[in-house]
């Protein structure tokens, strides 16, 4: 591929849907993707995301907007016509057919001479590790082994661009996690540029080199795993992606960066400002449960609250305390496993802290009970 188009290989502009006039599913879209990347839409059920993917794979019209790929419209273009790959959560492979006269379908249909035909599913069998399985049918696989070949069908004709829709949501968590490994392996190795459609967001977290976060039609923000979780943009993406407490404050008064704020219970507490303005009497504090301290009190934390204990998670490798706050507002803390975990009888109570560099001060607007992650 040259590269004049390496900024820009997928661009969205301005793209709108509706399917009675009246109701946007998708409101004014707008996204860019580079080759090669791994883009993932993330948000809950009904915000756009899928809507957005069936635009792109020509299975939906586009109201208005544009949508290009490298440099050119695809608008128009029939779905077939457009060098697309698709994968979807049923595996929809042909019954009938084994696993090799599924993979060479594209290739058939595409008029790939014989020969080709046969090296290319050969490569493919073993880039999908099932080079023994070729004279199966699909009837005759685990659900991991003919999404395997579901998604070796999709990239066998080596398109640019993959689209996958929730393609692991009907396996088991195990098998999930395997499948995250043979996605990423093979993007790796192949170089094509996917856009993924999940509502799972350890999966968006670990496998996309940039997520898109939707809510309601609209893409709240696009960045890379890592600025997601440690610089949300407001208290939908910070309460979407990863676990957060939110606690409600009063009185912001904002000094550059930062803002100090009153908690319910009475405590002042100072955080980064996210995306607040002189104007809001009210706002959401956010910070993560493994960035709260357990018993802070003499300890050099930025805020300090009193809390009360509720009770305690054990999980394996990490365990979560619930606490309560004099206000109403409670609070889940992470730990590590370790020696140093402390006890509680319910109850209890205690001082939490936390540095203001690890929390943030939200508008209320944007923090909404869909995004709530409990």
């Amino acid at each position: 591929m040259h590269d004049s188009n390496a900024g820009e290989f997928l661009k969205f502009a301005n793209v709108k849907k509706t399917y009675d006039q009246k109701t946007l599913v998708v409101k004014d879209f707008s996204l860019h993707v580079k080759q090669g990347e791994f883009v993932t839409l993330l948000g809950p059920s009904g915000s756009g995301k899928t809507t957005v993917l069936m635009m792109l794979a020509g299975f939906e019209n586009v109201t208005s907007g544009s949508i290009t790929v490298e440099g050119r419209s695809i608008t128009q273009t029939a779905p077939y016509k457009r060098n697309i790959g698709v994968v979807f959560q049923h595996y929809a492979l042909f019954p009938h057919m084994t696993v090799a006269q599924n993979l060479a379908y594209p290739l058939k249909v595409r008029r790939m001479p014989k020969a080709q035909v046969k090296q290319r599913v050969d490569r493919y069998l073993e880039l999908i590790e099932l080079e023994q399985f070729g004279n199966r049918y699909p009837a005759q696989l685990s659900g991991g082994q003919r999404q395997r070949v579901a998604l070796a069908r999709a990239l066998i004709f080596e398109p640019t661009l993959v689209l996958m829709d929730e393609p692991l949501g009907a396996l088991d968590k195990k098998l999930r996690e395997q499948m995250q490994f043979e996605i990423t392996r093979l993007h790796k190795q192949l170089g094509f540029t996917v856009i993924y459609v999940t509502h799972d967001q350890a999966e968006a977290l670990t496998m996309s080199s940039r997520i898109a976060v939707f809510n309601k039609g609209v893409v709240q923000q696009y960045a890379t795993p890592d600025d997601l979780y440690e610089r949300p943009a407001n208290a939908f993406v910070a309460s979407f992606i990863g676990e957060n407490n939110l606690i409600p404050a009063s009185s912001p008064a904002l000094a550059a960066e930062r803002l100090t704020a009153s908690l319910e219970c009475g405590a002042a507490v100072t955080a980064r400002n996210g995306d607040c303005d002189s104007t809001d009497t009210e706002c959401v504090i956010s910070v993560r449960p493994e960035k709260l301290a357990i018993a802070a009190q003499g300890h050099a934390y930025d805020n300090q609250v009193f809390a009360t204990f509720i009770a305690r998670h054990y999980v394996g490798d990490f365990i979560r305390y619930y606490f309560a706050l004099s206000g109403g507002s409670h609070l889940a803390v992470k730990t590590l496993n370790d020696t140093k975990a402390p006890d509680f009888t319910e109850g209890q109570s205690t001082v939490l802290g936390w540095m203001a560099k690890d929390c943030f001060a939200f508008k209320t607007s944007t923090y909404t009970p869909q995004g709530k992650q409990r």
